[in-house]
C-alpha cells in the first residue's frame, strides 16, 4: 500500500495551527480547507490524463484533462470539513457520503448511512481527517471497491501507524495521502500527538 506523508513547508505550518488547542472553529475550518487542497494536489499527481487541444489567444496548443471521473466521499461527520476544498478545485466531482459512528468505550465504529454515486471505473477520494485504528476507513474503502471504484485514495490530516498498517493489510492497492504519520494511539484509541476530536473542533461541539 502506498503511503505518502507530505513534505511541504506550508502543509506543516497549517498542521501545526490545527494541532494547537487554542485554534477556534472559525480558524480551524479554513485551515482544514487549505491543507486539504495541498493533500488533493498530491493525491492527483499521477492520475491518468487524456490529451486535448485548446486555443490560447495566440495559437492552438496541446493540453490535458483527467481521464477518469472522480468521486469525493467524506466519512461523516468530520470528513465534511474536507469536501468543499475538493469541490472548489474539481467542481465536476460527484459526491457520496458514508456515515460511521464510533463507540467511545470500545472504539468500534458502526455504519448508519451510505449513499454513493455511480462508482464503476472512477477514482474515489475518501475523505477522513483522522486515520486512527483504521476501522472506519477500512469499512468505507470496502464499500467503494464493492461499488466498482477503479482506485481509492484516502486523504487524511493525520494518521496513526496502527491505522496505516490495518489498511495495508486490508487493501494493498489503496493509497494514503497524509500530512503526518503520528506516533501512536493512546488507550482510548486517540492519535498521539494528534489534534483531539476533529469533528468537535471543526463544528464547535465540545
Amino acid at each position: 500500500m502506498p503511503l505518502t506523508v507530505l513534505e511541504h513547508a506550508l502543509a506543516k505550518q497549517l498542521l501545526t495551527r490545527l494541532r494547537d488547542e487554542t485554534t477556534p472553529p472559525d480558524q480551524f475550518r479554513p485551515l482544514t480547507h487549505a491543507l486539504t487542497q495541498i493533500l488533493l494536489v498530491e493525491a492527483t499527481r499521477t492520475l491518468p490524463v487524456r490529451e486535448l487541444m485548446v486555443r490560447t489567444p495566440l495559437e492552438e496548443t496541446a493540453g490535458s484533462a483527467l481521464r477518469e471521473g472522480i468521486s469525493a466521499v467524506p466519512i461523516l461527520r468530520a470528513g465534511l470539513g474536507m469536501l468543499n476544498a475538493v469541490l472548489e478545485m474539481l467542481p465536476e466531482t460527484h459526491v457520496g457520503y458514508l456515515g460511521m459512528q464510533r463507540d467511545e468505550v470500545t472504539a468500534i465504529a458502526t455504519s448508519y448511512y451510505a449513499k454513493l454515486p455511480p462508482m464503476t471505473g472512477k477514482t474515489a477520494l475518501l475523505l477522513d481527517p483522522m486515520l486512527a485504528t483504521g476501522g472506519s476507513a477500512s469499512w468505507a474503502a470496502g464499500e467503494l471497491y464493492k461499488a466498482g471504484a477503479e482506485r481509492v485514495i484516502l486523504l487524511c490530516v493525520v494518521a496513526a501507524p496502527e491505522g496505516a498498517t490495518r489498511l495495508q493489510a486490508d487493501f494493498p492497492a489503496l493509497h494514503i495521502i497524509t500530512a503526518s504519520l503520528d506516533r501512536q494511539l493512546d488507550a482510548r484509541r486517540y492519535i498521539l500527538p494528534g489534534l483531539g476530536d476533529f469533528g468537535d473542533r471543526l463544528f464547535g461541539t465540545f
